[in-house]
């Protein structure tokens, strides 16, 4: 593999009717961009999806639609919106493998929410109804636009990435990290609390944002540093193989 950019595999999402994978093409341009190629997992039988998952050098989380509450233990929320069994267990099984081999991790919107799921921990199912005096997360802006400020946790490798303690960034979402898992540490929270970004407590890295950087890539240049860095610790892993 020397020479080679690292493979990295990206999760799919899953459409019941009628069915399909597919992930968005923002993911795989940023991606590109970054040095990296991306390679679509689909959802396969536990044991076969545990035997491809060793070519791959990172995983990208990306977007999509809620987590069954079960996988953290709870009800669901009146305003719990769709769920997938499928690919639920999709993501948890991509994560939870990541996390326990050491590979790097880019988890993005949902992705952090399954990241820290996978890790053990849980989520604020309607940030509206949940959280004391929120900011406004599903933004009507151009999706590109950041809407909302972040404050980054000093120290954090976020931090080191971006050279500063805080940014603006785009925001779709209702839900959001609430105790974080195993692992992992707060690394950025919006002027309301609601969680931001988490990042692993090892030296590997393992990073989760709550907005959406590759439709903000080609416009800020800090929303590609996340994917540049990603894919650079990537290389790492792959050149830790040879």
């Amino acid at each position: 593999m020397s020479g080679k950019t690292p493979l990295i595999g990206v999760v799919c999402g899953h459409q019941q009717d009628p069915e399909r994978f597919y992930v968005n093409a923002p993911y795989i341009h940023a991606l590109q961009r970054a040095g990296g190629t991306p390679v679509l997992i689909p959802y396969l039988p536990k044991e076969q999806l545990l035997e491809i998952l060793s070519m791959f050098a990172g995983i990208l989380l990306p977007g999509g639609i809620d987590i069954d509450p079960a996988r953290f233990g709870e009800q669901p929320h009146p305003r719990c919106g769709q769920i997938d069994p499928i690919w639920d267990e999709l993501d948890i099984t991509v994560a939870s493998w990541a996390l326990e081999n050491s590979v790097p991790i880019l988890a993005i919107c949902r992705g952090i929410q399954v990241l820290n799921v996978a890790a053990g921990g849980t989520l604020v199912q309607d940030i509206a109804s949940q959280v004391r005096d929120p900011i406004k997360h599903q933004q009507e802006a151009p999706r590109w636009y950041a809407t909302h400020d972040i404050s980054v946790q000093p120290g954090s490798r976020l931090a080191a990435l971006l050279g500063g303690r805080s940014l603006r960034v785009n925001s779709f979402h209702h839900q959001a990290v609430r105790q974080v898992g195993a692992g992992l540490r707060v690394a950025a929270s919006a002027p309301d609390g609601v969680i931001e970004a988490v990042e692993g407590t090892s030296s590997h890295f393992v990073l989760g944002v709550q907005w959406h950087p590759e439709l903000m890539a080609d416009r800020y240049p800090s929303a590609q540093q996340l994917f540049d860095e990603f894919v650079r610790a990537a290389e790492r892993e792959q050149g830790s193989r040879l």
